[in-house]
């Protein structure tokens, strides 16, 4: 670990606390230690503790030092080289300090003693703290002294910590790497969006110093830059893309596209009760061997080797993404790029390499069109082009992934349009950090598709229609990568919303392309059950898995693997053979009663 203990700054609202929380995300377990007190009759300020609470994961604890400030340096002082510390903030320290119930001898002191104790705690630690310093001198005296007790706290704490950054409308800017390093102010360069073009959102970008680097253990936190080759090349199992969709057919419903060989999957099941196997077979996973074995045209498929994940991040707006925060999915999307994160682990222990689509930003489903005509046709063909460029690069498998806001709700809306489910049950209820859900969020969800079928009801049903009007850009992304998998006879496992609702459009497109696709877990969404029933996808396993879309699919694919390569690899009972070395026993032959005088092979 390059760093012990961070100093976060940032003014009101400015994300540093969902920064600070974003440093920790990987730890084990978290020692949140909250400093407000008070509070307790004002309905707005409990509002926003119970904001935090939400996100905050549930093996993390909790630690109130509102009512005794000397609390923290002991706090700080008793931690082991294990514990990771969590302090928000500093601001809600110094007015419980200021309480004259609570006042010390000397301020000075109090806050000498809490920054040597940050100095030399063992554990690691982070500080959340106000920046009062950039607004005008408060009026009143009590606000004077808060403003220079914590102006003289933030000077203390940023010589005592190892890492400073002052987060602005939540963009970091490093202000402190080491002491012989310079520091690193984070540029930030926003493009306009262009207005004549919909759909198109708008493209942040963080430029890096040149000279420094910042630090490893933060830089999922931080949002990445676009992925170039030069920078996956630093990066083991991250790709860098740039499907742009050219030499793709066009893609038009009744599209003519390969399918599997129709006897090989049966060939491979009836050949598995003939192997040398000590059991009865391999189970459930018996779907996966068949799909292994018609995708590869023969009845003795091998494993799967090169694996490569897409995990397409776009964003929905309107009623769809109530609930959603678009900087958490950003945050997903830097931590894959960055090769950390639940998905960018997953795929590295199934040797997966990974790429990150980031797809322009889709409209309000309630309000019109989400994309338009020309969008529509531009994702459809990124995705197709994405597909066979995996397939250039050697990759047997792929595996849609997907983070991003509104996605749920979109891919609800385009289920109930193809299939006539009711969407209030199928729509998946919305989870915030920490375990809670946001029911008041998933009604307005739950409206936004109402509106958006109500608006819709006279309107074509085509998948193109559907796309443009409910599905938006990851959708046709992903409609277009199983349609250009199929076109390159590419396996794709599905796991997730956006890929079972891409998998109802890409059937209305070209019908093969379902025949393709592999549910290794259903995972818990009835929208992914119903979705995949209409689609004839048997999930292999029944391990109700809820890792994220692309997450449960690496999860299980080592099993997946196991199973195929046993399959393909054991050969056939020898008790079955007719002679040593043939291929077993035909449907036509028949075992004949050994001989009285000992047992000997079968003959035929």
């Amino acid at each position: 670990m390059s760093w012990n203990s961070v100093l976060v700054l940032g003014g009101i609202r400015s994300g540093k606390s969902a920064f600070a929380e974003a440093l920790v995300a990987d730890a084990p377990a978290v020692r949140y230690v909250a400093t407000a007190a008070g509070g307790q009759d004002d309905p707005e300020w409990l509002a926003r503790i119970e904001a935090h609470q939400r996100r905050r994961p549930q093996a993390w604890s909790t630690e109130e030092t509102g009512a005794d400030p000397a609390r923290l340096t002991a706090l700080l002082t008793e931690a082991k080289p294990d514990d990771t510390l969590l302090i928000d903030d500093l601001g809600g320290w110094v007015a419980a300090l200021l309480d004259p119930a609570n006042q010390p001898n000397d301020d000075v002191a109090t806050v000498t003693a809490l920054a040597d104790a940050v100095r030399t705690c063992a554990g690691r630690v982070v500080l959340v703290s106000p920046e009062v310093g950039l607004s005008l001198v408060p009026q009143t005296p009590l606000g004077r002294a808060f403003a220079d007790a914590v102006g003289t706290a933030n000077q203390a704490l940023a010589d005592a910590c190892d890492r400073v950054v002052l987060v602005v409308a939540g963009r970091p800017a490093w202000l402190k790497t080491s002491p012989d390093e310079p520091g690193i102010v984070t540029d930030v360069q926003a493009e306009d969006s262009k207005s004549d073009e919909p759909g198109i959102a708008t493209d942040v970008q963080v430029e890096e110093s040149a000279t420094v680097e910042p630090p490893a253990a933060v830089s999922a936190a931080v949002t990445a830059q676009p992925l170039t080759e030069a920078t996956a090349a630093e990066r083991p199992g991250i790709v860098a893309v740039a499907a742009t969709g050219d030499d793709v057919p066009e893609i038009e419903p009744g599209m003519d596209l390969p399918l599997p060989d129709s006897d090989a999957g049966p060939d491979a099941r009836d050949r598995l009760v003939r192997l040398d196997l000590p059991g009865t077979g391999v189970g459930a996973l018996l779907e996966a061997v068949e799909f292994a074995a018609a995708t590869q045209g023969t009845a003795t498929p091998r494993a799967w080797g090169p694996v490569r994940v897409l995990l397409i991040n776009g964003h929905h707006t309107g009623g769809a993404a109530s609930g959603s925060d678009p900087a958490e999915a950003e945050r997903r999307a830097a931590q894959a790029e960055a090769g950390e994160g639940a998905l960018a682990r997953l795929a590295g222990s199934a040797g997966a390499d990974l790429a990150v689509v980031r797809v322009p930003e889709s409209g309000a489903m309630e309000d019109g069109p989400v994309l338009t005509a020309e969008a529509v046709d531009a994702a459809l063909r990124q995705g197709w082009s994405l597909a066979a460029q995996a397939a250039a690069d050697g990759r047997e498998v792929l595996v849609i992934a997907a983070c991003g806001t509104g996605t749920d709700a979109a891919a609800t809306a385009v289920l109930a349009a193809t299939t006539g489910a009711e969407p209030v049950a199928v729509l998946p209820r919305v989870l915030v950090p920490g375990g809670f859900y946001d029911d008041e969020a998933w009604m307005r969800r739950c409206a936004a598709v109402r509106d958006a079928m109500h608006r819709i009801r006279q309107e074509p049903r085509g998948a193109k229609d559907l796309l443009a009007q409910l599905g938006g850009a990851d959708l046709a992304v992903a409609a277009g990568v199983l349609l250009g998998a199929a076109a390159v006879k590419l396996p794709v496992l599905v796991d997730g919303p956006v890929g079972i609702a891409a998998g109802l459009i890409a059937r209305d497109l070209g019908a093969q392309s379902r025949h393709w696709a592999l549910l290794p877990d259903a995972g818990k969404l009835a929208l992914v059950r119903q979705g995949a029933d209409v689609l004839g996808l048997t999930p292999v396993l029944e391990l109700g898995l809820d890792l994220g879309e692309g997450a449960n699919a690496l999860a299980a694919l080592p099993l997946l693997r196991t199973a195929i390569a046993l399959a393909g690899a054991l050969p056939v009972h020898p008790a079955l053979l007719a002679e040593p070395g043939d291929g077993g026993l035909d449907d036509d032959a028949g075992f004949v009663e050994p001989e009285p005088d000992g047992p000997g092979p079968a003959s035929v």
